[in-house]
């Protein structure tokens, strides 16, 4: 049997140009001499389509798309995500071929956790599925439904399935691929079956999914694999005739099935038979990415499809001469091309020669359009209005943050006058602390390294210039103490304890949830761990207000960690 996963980037209720991808993938798939098609879950829609699921007309034009998918599959078969209404709403693969949907499988194990949310759409469904197709059973499942041990798997093993298919839509984080084909190996092995994995790909919000589809022998090996963070057509050959016999070798199913009392039923839809023998593929084998290189593509593609998917051509980073701006800019180039990212400076009377030059120099580098808006005579202006009204207090965080607020104002004067997105600079530690100027540094309409710890960015910059073979961003930005440049000789660590060690606690606290006192016992410096609950929980109300960023960790601000501004709880 030969498969074709399709690893596609859907957009989020573009039912028409998710549709021509889906078209175009089969076509792909039947040139290339597959018998059986699998697209992401939730491909006709997009994932995840949220509240758009609460209207009957979205899923009427839904199932209307559906229907065209599957009058023009013919000489192939297709598992294609949908939503199915069908007195209750379910998440849905729907096998199509010779011009109509033969049969549908509905999803049973609705993941409620992280960044899902599906009980708030779906019903849950205990039917089983099996295909007949040249004389072997195929089960198809849908994402969480593999990820649980036992059925709807093991159920199927049981009733004689020897490939089970799984079309996904699995969120992205850094390592996960390696995480996903683990478990997948394992379920393969226990249910001596075949596994062919199908993943979406592509940006949507904060959510990235990175492909890196596969498909598993009966022994959990990998026979072929697909690239991560980029659309492909990942085309093998399978013999499921191994499947059987490594079950008569391997007798452990034969005592599950005397535990049941009854053993699971699943209706059988017959599919004919497979294409006549061909000369073998030979099957891609990408190999696995080190975690810099996720964290970059990740990057770019969050930010690539962000920007197309929502209309904007151009966007605008706020270069300071630091390392936020510095990597947020050098990442942009790479996702969106010179063309299309423009940088601007403004220093004012705090911002040193050095910073000033390296702003500059990072443009040229890049070769980025570059304009410079002193804000002296702004910040004057505002002084001259303010002054009456603060009464001779001493200069403090206030006049800091105009500053930063001015530089909003600008970058958004840009955007609204241009049509470029604002894209943030800001990095998770910042965030996680509160180190940053709400309607000031924080403005713009997407936040490229939020879920990036500090830390991090440091080595992301090194690795972006490693990898470019040249100096991207300058060493000297790179090698300079962190400063906002917001009075005379600030450094951040005036403020922080260094981020070596704040990054450490972030990651135990924000992460893995660990308390204050577990935390004291885990061997933190408990001075560091006072100073950076305190900040972390004060700032809640700032997180809320950010914009949107792409989502690294298992953990991240937006729709992972939900914590309540209103909180007295200092645990």
């Amino acid at each position: 049997m030969r498969l074709a996963l399709a690893q596609i980037n859907t957009t989020v209720g573009d039912l028409e140009g998710n549709r021509a991808r889906i078209l175009e993938a089969i076509d792909e798939g039947k040139a290339a001499g597959a018998d059986l098609v699998l697209l992401p879950e939730l491909a006709v829609t997009g994932y995840p389509p949220e509240d758009l699921l609460l209207r009957p007309g979205f899923l009427r034009a839904a199932a209307a798309s559906l229907n065209e998918i599957a009058r023009a599959t013919s000489d192939v078969i297709a598992l294609v995500g949908v939503p199915h209404l069908d007195r209750d709403l379910y998440n849905a693969c729907a096998v199509c071929t010779d011009g109509e949907v033969k049969a549908v499988y509905r999803k049973r194990f609705l993941p409620n956790y992280g960044v899902f949310d599906e009980d708030r759409y779906f019903a849950s469904a205990r039917d089983l599925l099996l295909l007949e197709l040249g004389g072997t059973l195929v089960g198809p499942t849908i994402c969480e439904d593999m990820w649980q041990p036992g059925a709807p798997a093991t159920d199927l093993a049981l009733a004689g399935a020897q490939l089970l298919t799984n079309i996904s839509a699995s969120p992205f984080h850094v390592c996960r691929d390696r995480e996903r084909e683990e478990m997948f190996a394992t379920r393969a092995r226990d249910n001596a079956c075949f596994v062919a994995f199908c993943n979406a790909v592509g940006g949507q919000d904060e959510l990235i999914f990175d492909g890196n589809s596969f498909v598993l022998d009966e022994e959990g090996h990998v026979l072929g694999r697909a690239p991560g963070f980029e659309e492909a057509l990942l085309v093998v050959d399978i013999d499921p005739a191994d499947a059987v016999g490594r079950r008569l070798r391997d007798v452990r199913s034969r005592a599950l099935a005397r535990e049941r009392v009854t053993l699971p039923e699943a209706p059988v839809v017959e599919l004919g038979a497979v294409r006549e023998q061909r000369k073998p593929v030979e099957a891609l084998l990408a190999e696995p990415l080190a975690e810099l290189e996720q964290m970059r593509l990740a990057l770019e593609l969050g930010l690539r499809d962000y920007v197309d998917k929502n209309g904007f051509r151009e966007v605008v980073v706020g270069v300071s001469g630091g390392i936020d701006s510095a990597l947020t800019a050098a990442l942009a180039v790479e996702a969106l091309g010179i063309d299309r990212v423009h940088c601007v400076s403004m220093p004012s009377r705090y911002s040193s020669e050095e910073t000033r030059r390296d702003a500059r120099l990072l443009a040229e580098t890049l070769g980025t359009d570059f304009r410079e808006l002193p804000i002296n005579d702004v910040v004057e202006a505002f002084d001259a209005v303010l002054t009456p009204s603060f009464g001779g207090r001493e200069p403090d965080h206030t006049e800091e943050n105009v500053q930063a607020r001015i530089r909003g104002v600008l970058l958004m004067a840009l955007s609204n006058k241009f049509g470029w997105l604002v894209v943030a600079t800001g990095n998770k530690s910042e965030l996680s602390v509160g180190y940053a100027t709400l309607y000031g540094d924080m403005a713009g309409g997407f936040a490229l390294l939020k879920d990036v710890f500090k830390t991090d960015v440091f080595r992301l910059a090194r690795h972006l210039n490693e990898r470019a073979g040249k100096e991207l961003i300058p060493p000297t930005i790179i090698e300079r103490r962190p400063s906002a440049e917001l009075r005379d000789n600030q450094l951040d660590e005036d403020s922080l304890p260094p981020y070596s060690a704040l990054d450490r606690v972030l990651e135990a606290y924000v992460e893995q949830d660990r308390s204050r006192e577990e935390l004291s016992q885990d061997g933190f410096d408990p001075d560091v761990v006072e100073r950076a609950l305190a900040l972390i929980d004060r700032a809640e109300y700032k997180r809320r207000q950010a914009p949107p960023g792409v989502r690294l960790t298992p953990k991240a601000f937006g729709r992972d960690r939900r914590t309540p501004i209103t909180n007295r709880w200092r645990g």
